[in-house]
């Protein structure tokens, strides 16, 4: 038995249609371990759970696992929206989502985030302006409470530029995959492009930090997964 195994063995059941949603995501798509699975999104629920977001956000659906995973601990009334770039992925995606018992917390949106996230931020500014206390209304932008980032790591830089002026003071990004494998410790792929993004990424968290932008830590678990948390002075 492997550590994982029995990490697994010992924390609470995977719901059921997350079991099968990843059973099917390992049959029928292409990279299946791109999916968080249950060690980590049972992670995801439980922070969701303690930070009861009102407006989530995540950057790559793939399956739909981590999403479904987050929505699981949402609070009733809120809202989750995923941005997956490939379209081809809609068609295996929608249904499971649609089709989940958090399907009300979740809209799946097929492009690229870079082009529509402005747009949809002001759309949900301007539906929930009415209820901003007087303190959120002078950034009335700043509206997401938490963002998980899980697409291209080459982007992962840019992605935080963009979406960091859109979250709350105070508010939380989670990071996939930055221990990429390892890698960013083997000087064998100091040449791949996706652990470039990685270390670049890391790197400029830790300057972020420096700077006290943010507060931040990396748990070694599954793929490497960093909690970021906005500084409650930051306004941009």
């Amino acid at each position: 038995m492997t550590l994982d195994d029995y990490i697994l063995d010992h924390i609470s059941p995977e719901h059921p249609y997350l079991y099968q949603l990843y059973r099917a995501t390992n049959t029928k798509l292409l990279r299946p371990r791109m999916a968080s699975g249950h060690m980590q999104g049972q992670l995801l629920k439980m922070l969701c759970q303690m930070l009861q977001p009102q407006h989530v956000l995540e950057i790559g659906t793939f399956s739909g696992y981590s999403a479904l995973a987050m929505a699981s601990g949402m609070p009733e009334g809120s809202r989750l929206y995923t941005f997956e770039i490939n379209d081809e992925q809609e068609d295996f995606t929608r249904p499971w989502l649609e089709g989940s018992p958090w399907a009300e917390r979740i809209e799946l949106i097929i492009g690229d985030i870079t082009q529509l996230l402005p747009g949809l931020v002001q759309e949900i500014v301007q539906n929930v302006q009415s209820v901003l206390n007087n303190e959120q209304s002078k950034q009335p932008e700043q509206i997401f409470d938490l963002v998980f980032m899980d697409a291209n790591k080459r982007d992962y830089c840019d992605y935080y530029h963009l979406v960091m002026p859109f979250v709350r003071p105070g508010g939380w990004l989670i990071a996939d995959n930055t221990l990429w494998d390892g890698h960013v410790v083997d000087p064998a792929y100091a040449h791949d492009a996706q652990t470039r993004g990685i270390l670049a990424f890391n790197d400029l968290m830790r300057q972020e930090a420096e700077a006290g932008r943010i507060e931040l830590n990396i748990l070694p678990i599954r793929d490497g997964l960093t909690l970021i948390r906005k500084s409650i002075n930051q306004n941009s």
